[in-house]
């Protein structure tokens, strides 16, 4: 089993929690931009990541610091949610949860999310048509592109869909090339 797998695996049942209780209470769209804020703000200072994620750290010096960081800029509810992620040893996991948070909010909305891997930089126009082309796929009402710039594709796109691929790089290309010119001179 993979490490990502794993950490999804021991995320989900934290993000379900999350998920639910937002959903009692009406706060998704709310708790969704406290977790864009947060996510953004741990990813932007590595300090932060390593302090977060030491486990030699106690729990309540955690709290304290995500009480003084997002006290005014995040619900209640949402940092109540942090604070028994400290207490449980589990604020490790918050980016993990925050993705798999996300995938449920994505699949309430009927919001597939595409993972984009190309070459160079997409314009918006290709972005939109992608987009179009991926909503009349899959049949969702929205489609979330999440785009990743890997120059090792050479040029065209990879799109990831859940399990799905469709490969449409010159790297790829190239390897099924190979694979079948080997298989050919067998």
């Amino acid at each position: 089993m993979s490490q990502s797998s794993s950490l999804n695996k021991a995320a989900l049942p934290y993000a379900e929690a999350l998920f639910e209780s937002s959903q009692l209470i009406q706060l998704i769209e709310k708790t969704n931009q406290d977790l864009y804020l947060i996510s953004d703000t741990v990813s932007k200072s590595d300090v932060l990541k390593k302090f977060l994620s030491n486990p030699l750290v106690n729990p309540e010096i955690k709290k304290k610091v995500l009480q003084k960081l997002f006290l005014d800029q995040v619900s209640s509810h949402v940092l109540n949610f942090l604070s028994i992620l400290a207490d449980r040893r589990r604020i490790n996991l918050l980016d993990a949860i925050i993705d798999c948070y996300l995938n449920l909010v994505y699949k309430l909305k009927l919001t597939t999310v595409a993972n984009i891997y190309t070459a160079a930089v997409l314009t918006d126009l290709q972005q939109e048509s992608l987009e179009k082309k991926i909503q009349d796929i899959t049949g969702s009402k929205e489609v979330k592109l999440v785009i990743h710039i890997d120059p090792e594709l050479i040029g065209g796109f990879v799109i990831k869909i859940g399990s799905k691929i469709i490969d449409m790089s010159i790297y790829g290309q190239l390897n099924q090339m190979t694979s079948y010119l080997n298989v050919a001179s067998l």
